[in-house]
């Protein structure tokens, strides 16, 4: 039977014609056939359609699913979209494939901008180049003149002309810095790419987005995700980075002004280059970062980088290409012995703790980090999580579940496509290989499964992340798929989630980390209407076709963020 509640109002809102994922219970379960009454941007009713006429009114909107699905609105645990709305409005490069493609782009933007000093942007793909590394000759046959810093589409290298390097005083005899790498030639004159931290030796010298720009770049992100029926996310970037105004300022700012209307809370970044001395400012940051719609409550630790470029930390050295052991076992960024004691004291100041962890080394000091804060502090609900968890060692997996961290995958990632193939795979060897992105393990161990994209390192399509974690492939329809567009072979298929899984991950699981569990993330009476019009019923339809479905509306409150034009 449905529950109604007062019927002094009337309905704002009907949802009917299809069926409803409501993402309530234990278990994750698929839709129900039932309808959905909306009234003062609250859920008032879930039920047969029948039961709930008498909430209705002259007034009352009727929406019409036509068979497809309604489902809480997705909430992104882990995305940037502050400097991925900057990048739409720069020289975006995540719409190319190709190196032509690239420097076409490139050599039309900077025709476009005569008057910019520098040319900004990024968005570009190391699979594409050989060895994943683009050379500063290839900017300097379009941009010779002025100086070009691109960053990859994970945002842990930069791609720089000899322009760049030239103004940064970067040549064959500097250093490496001790959290980064200068890619070189033989001689050791850079090539072009700056890997992590090197990237600071020219990004320190671009200069900084107004403003203005931090301001648009936010608006065109949130009208982006909206239309991708993601309603409340986590930024897992809150400060200033090279080229980007502290995003701190936009968001309050955005809160104060009412623009923002997505629900967001901030991750505060924990400065690698600074130990426990910064605590005192993070606490005062939160203190003021709680406005309207935007709450900075999480710090954002960063404990290593990637893979592909062998700076994720592993437990054991990378492979050469001939298959050998390295020297190199990567980065740990936070010494251990640093990582526990910040841990420990923010913990205890009630702080949630955001972490990449992508190595397995790196997963396991953060665990370990975790333990010692539960040991000393107790128990607590500031829902830690740790995000990407490429490799995660079989010992570590149950830990998740014992310390009461959330497993927040970037599911887009657990496919087979050039960058794992070509730049990773060969790299880690066949035995740890198969150890990536155990979504199936974690919940069969009993984790919290949370879902972000990490946008604009990845589409931030959730029902693209939704698609690969059913399939262990990526949809055809996605720009990282096949060139004949036929779906590759699923990727460790052991590891799949079922489609509630998924599901619940990217809205009742996000909703949960976001501490926004008890207004958002399920379809229930007395929830806030955050809801989301899918075009088809997923379950209905064979699971390689999830990535075709479509957004056809969001709603925030009851108030509708996005239409489709058709």
């Amino acid at each position: 039977m449905a529950s109604h509640g007062s019927s002094e109002i009337p309905a704002q809102l009907l949802f009917r014609g299809g069926r409803v994922f409501t993402a309530t219970g234990a278990e994750p379960a698929g839709p129900v056939e039932a309808a959905v009454v909306v009234r003062d941007g609250r859920i008032a009713a879930v039920g047969p359609e029948a039961e709930l006429r008498p909430l209705l009114g002259p007034a009352t909107e009727v929406v019409d699913l036509d068979g497809g699905l309604l489902a809480p609105g997705f909430q992104d645990a882990h995305v940037h979209p502050t400097v991925a709305g900057v990048q739409m409005l720069r020289c975006d490069l995540s719409g190319q494939r190709s190196i032509d493609g690239y420097l076409a782009a490139v050599a039309a933007y900077a025709a476009a901008h005569p008057e910019a000093a520098w040319i900004r942007g990024g968005g570009w793909s190391m699979d594409v180049f050989p060895d994943g590394i683009p050379t500063r000759a290839m900017l300097d046959s379009v941009v010779p003149d002025r100086p070009v810093l691109l960053t990859n589409r994970d945002g842990h290298g930069a791609w720089v002309n000899s322009r760049a390097l030239q103004l940064a005083g970067v040549g064959r005899h500097t250093p490496d810095p001790a959290d980064g790498r200068i890619e070189r030639e033989a001689d050791g004159t850079p090539v072009g790419m700056l890997q992590e931290g090197a990237m600071n030796l020219v990004g320190d010298l671009v200069p900084v987005a107004t403003a203005e720009e931090a301001r648009a770049g936010l608006e065109v992100a949130q009208r982006h995700l909206f239309s991708l029926g993601v309603t409340a996310w986590q930024d897992a970037m809150i400060g200033a980075f090279p080229g980007n105004p502290d995003n701190f300022a936009v968001y309050v700012d955005a809160a104060r002004a009412g623009t923002l209307k997505a629900r967001v809370v901030g991750a505060l970044w924990w400065d690698r280059e600074r130990g426990i001395e910064q605590i005192p400012d993070l606490v005062e940051r939160r203190l003021h970062g709680r406005v309207g719609r935007f709450n900075a409550t999480t710090v954002k630790i960063m404990q290593d980088g990637i893979a592909e470029n062998f700076t994720a930390s592993l437990l054991a050295p990378y492979l050469d290409g001939c298959g050998c052991a390295t020297a190199n076992s990567g980065l740990s960024f936070v010494p251990p012995q640093v990582l526990q004691a910040a841990v420990t004291e923010l913990d205890a100041l009630g702080f949630q703790l955001h972490f990449h962890a992508l190595g397995d080394r790196a997963v396991r000091e953060v665990l370990d980090a975790l333990t010692t804060a539960r040991d000393r502090n107790g128990a607590n609900d500031n829902r830690h999580h740790l995000a990407h968890l490429q490799l995660v060692h079989p010992d570590d997996v149950k830990r998740f579940a014992e310390v009461g961290a959330a497993a927040n995958i970037q599911a887009l990632w657990a496919a087979h496509e050039p960058q794992m193939d070509e730049l990773t795979i060969p790299f880690l060897g066949p035995e740890r290989a198969a150890l990536q992105y155990p979504f199936g393990d974690l919940a069969r161990a009993g984790a919290r499964l949370v879902a972000g994209s990490d946008w604009s390192v990845s589409s931030p399509n959730p029902l693209w992340g939704i698609h690969v974690a059913v399939n262990r492939a990526v949809p055809t329809e996605a720009p990282n798929a096949a060139a004949d567009r036929r779906p590759r072979r699923p990727f460790l298929p052991e590891q799949a989630l079922s489609l509630a899984q998924a599901l619940t991950a990217y809205t009742a699981g996000s909703a949960w980390v976001n501490h926004l569990d008890q207004e958002t993330g399920t379809v229930e009476p007395g929830k806030c209407a955050d809801l989301v019009v899918l075009d088809r019923d997923p379950f209905a339809g064979p699971p390689e076709e999830i990535g075709a479905t479509r957004v056809r509306m969001t709603f925030v409150d009851g108030i509708p963020v996005h239409v489709a034009d058709h």
